[in-house]
């Protein structure tokens, strides 16, 4: 009765867990040697600004003008300003930027906000859709893919729809009258 010997299970589900957990860690660390090789993959970072993800003006910084109070939202992904490394390496930094009425924002909300701009991951909490669609009569973001709806007035929660938690906040400042990153995602990216 010495452990190991006696008890093969628990020792099995040891080595199990000990190689999953190294497995695990190597995962972890190669994927951050990946971002760290390619800028394009670095999540979004203190000071980014943002630019259009597409149509005719992709590529260029968003100024708090560009946005309309009370949405649409509009799509887009963090730059280095300095570099002007797009970070575009990976569908987990794209963001959905939305402007609302500061007065009808949750208080919490109110801290991540700049002049009533948002910025929430566009990745759903559910499966991992694109959450790309706005729906004008109840002001939330909307994931096509299954219905899911989020109150971006109320922290990115959940209103309608599978997905099983809030889309992750992107603290945001203003420099002059761009919107820029104030922090990192306040919580996991994505459906995982």
């Amino acid at each position: 009765m010495r452990g190991c010997d006696f008890f093969m299970a628990p020792c099995e589900r040891r080595a199990v867990l000990e190689t999953a957990l190294g497995v695990g860690l190597v995962v972890a660390s190669g994927r951050m040697a990946l971002a760290e090789d390619d800028p394009t993959k670095v999540p979004p970072q203190p000071g980014d600004q943002f630019v259009f993800f597409s149509g005719d003006r992709k590529g260029q910084v968003i100024k708090v003008a560009d946005l309309t109070v009370g949405g649409p939202q509009v799509v887009a992904y963090p730059v280095d300003p300095q570099t002007q490394t797009v970070r575009n390496g990976t569908r987990l930094n794209t963001v959905v930027l939305v402007r609302l009425d500061p007065t009808k924002l949750s208080e919490e909300t109110k801290k991540n906000a700049a002049d009533g701009v948002l910025a929430y991951s566009a990745v759903c909490t559910h499966q991992g859709c694109p959450v790309s669609m706005w729906k004008a009569d109840a002001q939330t973001l909307f994931c096509a893919c299954h219905a899911s709806q989020f109150d971006p007035a109320d922290g990115g929660q959940v209103v309608d729809g599978p997905a099983p938690r809030p889309l992750a906040v992107l603290p945001l400042k203003l420099d002059g009258d761009v919107p820029v990153a104030n922090g990192a995602f306040d919580g996991r990216v994505g459906f995982q």
